[in-house]
């Protein structure tokens, strides 16, 4: 649905993602946080807590 602009390095550079958006994702059961909005279930997650891209 969304992705960030990347993560924040030590050095102050942002590191870019590599997901994007509409790539399926294979994560860990308790990583992220979900919410309801609008009646639809989403899942807020870190790249890190991300174990996979379906390809």
């Amino acid at each position: 649905m969304a992705v960030g602009e990347g993560r924040l390095l030590e050095n102050g550079e942002i590191a870019p993602l590599k997901v994007k958006v509409g790539d399926k994702v294979i994560y860990s059961k308790y990583a992220g946080n979900e919410f309801v909005v609008d009646g639809e279930e989403l899942i807020v997650l870190r790249e890190d807590d991300i174990l996979a891209i379906v390809e």
